[in-house]
């Protein structure tokens, strides 16, 4: 469940072994679970996440998320050595405990279906997200077809139209809106024309 797991701690946190990944290959990769944490966004917070990744043994994570996961994960990294302290202080670890546990080394991935990062030709979660679009978008076709009907449909992506310009033009859309060039004045006539046609 994301950080919510890394505070919660107790039974979010599990070594992953064959059987626990058989038969997810075709899921979507929020099958291990993805939450909203504000705990994690406090510094108590942390001191919680930390103290169940010491208790674990964990000193490396592999991040995959946006832009709150990333930060949260660069926050998380330069407070480590403080938290540790901290837990000293409190009684909750031992030195020879932080000694062992001195270095978190994180490993970010950028996990988001916008594909609106740089560097990479697809970000994890958009070839997913595609899927799911097309696979609506073939079953509602043959509905709209059939009846004869105009079928709007709006897909995710935020402030990125990439989702909306692939599944449009895979699909044989006749009109679509991105974020990245709105319409101008006078569209809903056009579009209206367009549709006629």
């Amino acid at each position: 469940q994301g950080y919510e797991g890394l505070v919660e701690g107790g039974d979010n946190i599990k070594q992953a072994n064959w059987l626990s990944v058989s038969n997810i290959i075709q899921l979507g990769g929020t099958v291990i679970g993805s939450a909203r944490c504000k705990a994690f966004t406090t510094r108590a917070g942390r001191l919680r996440a930390a103290c169940n990744l010491v208790e674990h043994g964990i000193t490396n994570l592999c991040v995959i998320g946006g832009d709150g996961s990333l930060t949260g994960a660069d926050i998380f990294r330069s407070e480590w050595g403080g938290l540790l302290e901290e837990l000293v202080q409190d009684g909750q670890i031992s030195k020879e405990v932080a000694q062992e546990n001195c270095r978190l080394n994180i490993v970010g991935l950028v996990g988001s279906i916008d594909n609106d990062f740089c560097g990479t030709d697809m970000t994890i979660g958009t070839d997913s997200a595609l899927h799911r679009i097309m696979e609506v978008i073939d079953a509602i076709t043959t509905t709209a077809q059939s009846h004869q009907r105009t079928f709007v449909l709006e897909v995710m992506g935020r402030h990125c139209g990439y989702l909306a310009l692939v599944s449009g033009l895979a699909s044989g859309a006749d009109w679509l809106f991105i974020p990245e060039s709105p319409p101008e004045d006078g569209w809903e006539d056009l579009m209206c024309e367009r549709l006629g046609e």
